[in-house]
This record gives C-alpha cells, structure tokens and sequence, in this order.
C-alpha cells in the first residue's frame, strides 16, 4: 500500500501545487489492517476556498487499490491542530509521511 500512496502523492503533487503535506495514518500505518479495511489520508495544503468537509470531495482517489478517507487541512488548520498539541496524540502521531514540501 505504502507504494501505491507514494505514486497517487507524485501525481497529485504534480496536479496541485498548494499541496505541503501527504501522509497516511490509522490501520495501514500501525499495519495492523484487515479485509474490509479502508485508508484514512491526511493531505495538508497551503489554503483552501473549501469548507473542510467538502475538501475531500474534489481529490480523486479512486485509482488506490481500497476505499479512500481523505481529511485535507489548510496550513493554518494543521498550524493551530499542532500548537493545541493534538498532532502528538493518535492518530496523528503514527501518520506516515510520503510527501513533505
């Protein structure tokens, strides 16, 4: 799974370039996921005009070879998740990252 995510980052990277951050985190991370098992993504972007719970709806991920959660946070959203130390606790903090900016 790790190389399929790192190939759909290249590409999106590409595609997007207001794109910081691509990682991946929860049953596929810690390698403990099972059938039915979906990937929960996390993609961090310089800023959105989006609402966050419509930010997911405009990546395609449809060519990853399971079921796709994709959180998308802006700097400033990520930036403030981190100060209030939320980043250090699950799920964050098993996040594997495949693209860094």
């Amino acid at each position: 799974m790790d190389q399929a995510v790192r190939e759909w980052a290249g590409r999106a990277v590409r595609q997007r370039p207001e794109v910081l951050r691509i990682g991946y985190f929860g049953s596929y991370a810690r390698g403990d996921w099972g059938v039915g098992s979906d990937l929960d993504m996390v993609v961090v972007v310089e800023r959105s005009g989006q609402p966050f719970v419509r930010r997911g709806v405009e990546w395609d991920a449809t060519d990853l070879p399971v079921p796709v959660d994709l959180l998308v946070y802006t700097r400033a959203e990520w930036g403030r998740m981190e100060r209030e130390g939320r980043l250090a606790r699950a799920p964050w903090r098993e996040t594997v990252w495949v693209y860094v900016r």
